[in-house]
Formats: C-alpha cells, structure tokens, sequence
C-alpha cells in the first residue's frame, strides 16, 4: 500500500496528509465492506489515508517520552494498516474507534522499546491504574476529523539513571538531595503511570457494551461484586455472567498480556473469586 513519504520535514507530511479526504460514516461503512468482503486495496487504501492525520495527532500526545515523532508516526501508520485488515465493519464501530488501540499499542511498544522508561513499575501501582482507567477519552476519537494545523515538537533525552561516567557507578539520582530525587521519581512515575492508562483505555475498546459492564463491576471495582449480585442487576445467570466475564478477560489479556507497560496489570484469573 503506497502511503505519503515521511521525509525531513513532518511539517510538509502533515500537508499532504491533511488533504486526503475525510469519509462519512456511510462512505466508510461502504468502502470497509468492500475490503471485508472482497479485499478491495483501493478501498483499504482510502480507509487508510482518511485516518493518517489522527495517526499524528496521536504522535504528538507521545512526544513527552523524547521518541522521535517520525518514528511514531510510521509505527502508529503499520497500526492503523493492521486495524484496516482485521476491522470487521459489521460489528457497528466506526473505524477509528477499533484503530485507536492498534495505533496507540505499536507506538507505546516502540517508546517502551526505546526509552525503557517502565522499570520502576509494581504490580500494585499498575492494578490500580487499571481499575482507575474505564473510560477512553472519546474526544481523542473525534480529532480524526480536524485539520493538524503546526504543532511544535520538543524532547529530552537525559537520564538520571545514566552513570556518571564509564569508571563510576553512581548515577546522576544518586547524586541528587532527597527532595530532587523524590521529584525526579515522581517525574518518571507520572510518565509511567500516562503510558500505562493509555495502554488500558485503548484496550478496553476491544470490549462490547456487556463486557465493559462486567469488567467494570468485576476487575475494575475497588470492591467487585459477586457474580451472583451482578447476575441478578443484568438479569442473566451467575453462569452467563461469569462466561461473559471469562470471554472478556481473554479479549484484555490478548491485547495486553505481552506489553511491558502493563506486565502484572490483569489478576491471573477473575472468575475463580467472589463468585
């Protein structure tokens, strides 16, 4: 599939991109159907061109991780390709709804992989981020539909746990009074703590209104409710609650399960408690 070339200047890509046209929800549902059904590479083409400028957008919510935002963009645009292919149009979604999460993983993955900023991470901390991230910011899905306009780009690329030189040890944290250092945590927990909210309310897309209810009075409660309470507020079965409960987990843990932002985020089993 031929895309825009991503040269030197992201400001003369974010033009071309900016104009491919936008499609309505009916044109989508159009062209989604025709590759769906008959692998149509025009069509794949379209849907893919009409979403490239919510691809940078979205690399430019990243830039604070000091990644280069090229490299973003070109990996968040493989994630929009894969959601292109596997994105089944009879299901209701708007696309960019079900290629939020492949484009949002494929550039965490690539920051986690270059900046190996997720290390100071428990299991503790990042359970709480996921029972504290439910909702996904539905705002991010519209931006899809606004011109990029010039925005700045700024990085860093200093760590304090470098060393302070090949001969020493010592970190430039270690040097650091209690206050800096306690600042400089906070910094990179704040970071983590973003990544790993992202990766979660991305992931939580995957799931259909059933599910989401579950999980969210299930996995995500600071108090789960029983399956048999939850049975009775939907009106089906403790078993039907606990085999939907089930078919969520696998559907979370498919999409999150190998992320290292992530990793010990999701409980190793659910449906064995609180029934």
């Amino acid at each position: 599939m031929s895309l825009p070339i991503l040269s030197d200047s992201i400001q003369a890509y974010i033009v071309e991109v900016n104009r491919f046209p936008l499609l309505s929800s009916s044109e989508e549902q159009r062209l989604a159907l025709r590759y769906y059904e008959k692998k149509d590479l025009d069509a794949a083409h379209k849907l893919v061109t009409s979403n490239l400028r919510f691809v940078v957008k979205t690399a430019y919510e990243y830039r604070q991780y000091g990644v280069s935002i090229k490299d973003l963009i070109q990996e968040g645009n493989i994630g929009l390709m894969t959601a292109v292919k596997k994105f089944n149009p009879h299901k209701g979604n708007r696309l960019i709804t079900y290629a939020v999460w492949w484009i949002k993983s494929r550039m965490q993955e690539h920051i986690l992989k270059t900046t190996g900023i997720v290390k100071r991470g428990t299991r503790a901390l990042k359970k709480k981020l996921f029972y504290k991230s439910i909702e996904t910011d539905s705002g991010q899905l519209t931006a899809a539909n606004e011109d990029l306009g010039h925005p700045e780009v700024t990085t860093w690329d200093f760590s304090l746990d470098a060393p302070l030189d090949d001969h020493n040890a010592m970190t430039y944290m270690d040097g650091l009074v209690d206050e800096s250092a306690d600042q400089a945590e906070l910094a990179s927990n704040n970071q983590e703590d973003a990544l790993v909210k992202s990766s979660v309310t991305s992931a939580l897309a995957v799931l259909n209104k059933r599910e989401l209810a579950v999980i969210r009075k299930r996995t995500m409660a600071e108090e789960p409710m029983s399956l048999h309470l939850l049975g009775i507020e939907l009106g089906i079965s403790r078993e039907r609650v606990r085999q939907i409960e089930s078919a969520a987990m696998k559907k979370l843990k498919a999409v999150l399960g190998n992320s290292p932002a992530i990793a010990g985020v999701l409980p190793a089993t659910t449906c064995d408690n609180l029934s």
